[in-house]
Formats: C-alpha cells, sequence, structure tokens
C-alpha cells in the first residue's frame, strides 16, 4: 500500500477571499455541516457554603432561561428570537434573530438539591448559587470505662 499526499487544489480566489471574508477556511471542512451550538463562556467558583456558577449569555431576558436539577443533574437552557418587520411602498424589510443554548452538568454530592437555587440574571449575566450540605463533623470518640 502506498501513501499518497493529499493537495488540495488552489483556486486563484480562494486563499485571499474566504480566508479575509471568514477568517479561516472552516466553510469548506466537515465541521462546517455538523450541528454547531453555541454555548456560553462560564465561571464555577467554589466557596466554603456554595458553588456559584456565572454565564455569558447577552441578549436574553430572565423569562428565556429554564434552570432545574433532575436525578443529581443541573440543566439549563435558554432560547428566545426576534423579528423585525419594515413596510414601505417600494419594499419590505424583515429581520430575525435566534439564540438558544444548553448546558448539563452533573452535580457533586455535597450540593443540597432540596434548597432552592438562587438565580439572578443582570446585565448579560445569569449566576447561580447552588448551597452545599453542611458538612457533618464526626463525633469525638467517648470512651467508656469497663466496670
Amino acid at each position: 500500500m502506498t501513501l499518497v499526499k493529499f493537495k488540495r487544489p488552489r483556486l486563484p480566489w480562494y486563499d485571499s477571499m474566504f480566508t479575509d471574508l471568514l477568517g479561516s477556511d472552516r466553510l469548506l471542512t466537515n465541521d462546517f455541516f455538523m450541528e454547531d451550538k453555541w454555548i456560553p463562556a462560564m465561571n464555577i467558583k467554589e466557596t466554603e457554603d456554595s458553588y456559584d456558577i456565572e454565564f455569558a449569555a447577552p441578549g436574553f431576558n430572565k423569562k428565556d432561561f429554564e434552570v432545574c436539577i433532575e436525578n443529581g443533574v443541573l440543566k439549563i437552557e435558554a432560547e428566545n428570537s426576534e423579528e423585525k418587520k419594515k413596510e414601505k411602498k417600494d419594499y419590505t424589510r424583515r429581520e430575525f434573530n435566534y439564540n438558544s443554548f444548553y448546558r448539563s452538568f452533573t452535580l457533586p454530592e455535597n450540593v443540597n438539591e432540596d434548597e432552592k437555587i438562587d438565580a439572578t440574571y443582570k446585565r448579560g449575566i445569569l449566576k447561580l448559587v447552588l448551597n452545599k450540605v453542611p458538612e457533618v463533623e464526626p463525633t469525638p470518640k467517648h470512651m467508656i470505662e469497663v466496670h
């Protein structure tokens, strides 16, 4: 068996137009055809009492989010859409926008699933506070004297 190096044909407009227009040649690769979802950047901070999770999700409203815990899994989902239509005598202009994301995380065992999750959305940041189960300190060893 002989290995043959694949050489992509060079088209005069390929290097300049596609890389300038798109910033990469992703348009002509296989991952272009795969479903590509936007995933917001996030931070997770563990404190003594809780886990604080922040998502950078600008452009949404509070009502667009659905946050729940089911069987030890935290699920965060958001979806919104907007449509603008402007009609004039000679033309009709329509614009629409659709955004969504879905994230899920298996929670550590020390998260208190029964307690309310504190969720706030301000200035494009969704913040969740998941309280921990208070740590139970083991009782000290108590010696019993045998008579």
